[in-house]
């Protein structure tokens, strides 16, 4: 069945399920939208949606897995094999059961919707420690398509640009004269853009962490692989560098690499050791100057707790935001009263969750909102 008016309707609840705000009124300008560019073409479909059902940039990643999961029935990942998708037929009473047959199936007048979806939908919002290894694997690939912006900064340098500019940019305005014999038709500008900040990823493979490490590698990967300005390290006793080894587009072989380059996976955790590490040798040196740096950890330290409050602080100082990421945050009646937590907590900018696919989502929704 093709009516846009109830496809319309269907679409707008799933896209409020999914968290986005649409009012009444955009449904109606989709509907004549889609009276305008039929149901034939995808594109036709996804720009008359995403022109007048998403408000806000932040929604842009939730309206394109929600379109693909309504639309075609299945969520892709790149070099993945396709989800495998379930289907459902709906009929619409419209009050008349004369055409139905004992078996279920509607009359040539009747109406029905075809409803797909995909399981790793029903795994946004479960732990991972949970997950069966068959949901783990769906989960990775779900993961691995997400694309994690991040936040922008404006530049320092000045940029050529079309129509207005805060700088007049005298030898592009020169050199483009020659063409016209000395005479300088079109002044030419320069001004300060937005440029993407240093993402720093720290992750923690101790042993306490072992149920969420891999899942938050996983991310890491997506993260390194799809953008530009990454940097990436994992931590248990000691500390090390995976950049080199979590890039490249083949997500599989680069976490196999990755899991090989560290020699402390599972081991115990010294949290204000790595961190001070870290930062003599990369973070207030540079690296983190500015960044939005990520900690991906349960907060279990066997370490000083002193010593990780003043590493923290340290950090905090030089950073744009420190977000912490701790995927015991969700369970019911969580406190942060581990010490290694405990000490950490003042220094956090954002502390939000991190057990699930669904977490995830959220986490790459907080990065691009700067």
């Amino acid at each position: 069945m093709n009516d846009p008016h109830l496809l319309a309707a269907a679409f707008a609840r799933e896209l409020r399920g999914a968290g986005l705000s649409v009012p009444t009124d955009s449904v109606a300008t989709f509907v004549a939208a889609l009276g305008r560019t039929g149901l034939g073409t995808r594109d036709g479909t996804y720009w008359a949606g995403r022109t007048v059902l998403v408000r806000r940039a932040e929604d842009l990643a939730a309206y394109d897995r929600t379109f693909e999961s309504f639309w075609e029935g299945r969520e892709r990942s790149a070099g993945a094999a396709d989800d495998p998708v379930e289907t459902a037929v709906l009929a619409l009473d419209d009050g008349d059961d004369a055409g139905a047959d004992p078996g279920g199936a509607t009359s040539d007048d009747g109406t029905t919707i075809v409803l797909r979806w995909s399981p790793v939908e029903s795994l946004r919002d479960k732990d991972f420690a949970a997950c069966t290894a068959d949901e783990l694997r769906d989960a990775a690939r779900a993961i691995a398509a997400l694309r994690v912006h991040g936040s922008v900064r404006r530049s320092r340098r000045l940029h050529p640009v079309r129509g207005r500019g805060s700088h007049h940019d005298q030898r592009a305005t020169l050199r483009a004269s020659l063409r016209t014999r000395g005479e300088p038709l079109r002044l030419h500008r320069r001004a300060r853009t937005e440029a993407p900040r240093r993402l720093v990823l720290l992750l923690d493979v101790s042993g306490s962490m072992e149920p969420y490490a891999r899942a938050m590698l996983r991310f890491a990967q997506a993260a390194v692989a799809g953008r530009r300005r990454v940097e990436a390290f994992a931590f248990s006793t000691r500390l090390t560098r995976l950049t080199r080894d979590l890039a490249g587009r083949d997500a599989d072989r680069s976490i196999s690499r990755a899991s090989r380059a560290v020699p402390d996976w599972s081991s115990g955790t010294r949290l204000g050791g790595c961190l001070r590490e870290f930062n003599d040798r990369w973070g207030t040196g540079g690296m983190a100057r500015g960044a939005d740096v990520v900690i991906l950890s349960d907060g279990w330290d066997r370490g000083d707790p002193a010593e990780l409050a003043r590493e923290m602080g340290r950090l905090g100082r030089v950073t744009h935001r420190t977000i912490w990421v701790n995927p015991l945050k969700s369970t019911p009646g969580y406190a942060p009263l581990a010490r290694g937590m405990a000490a950490a907590l003042p220094h956090v900018d954002e502390f939000v969750e991190g057990h699930s696919l669904g977490s995830l989502e959220r986490l790459a929704t907080v990065l691009a909102r700067g």
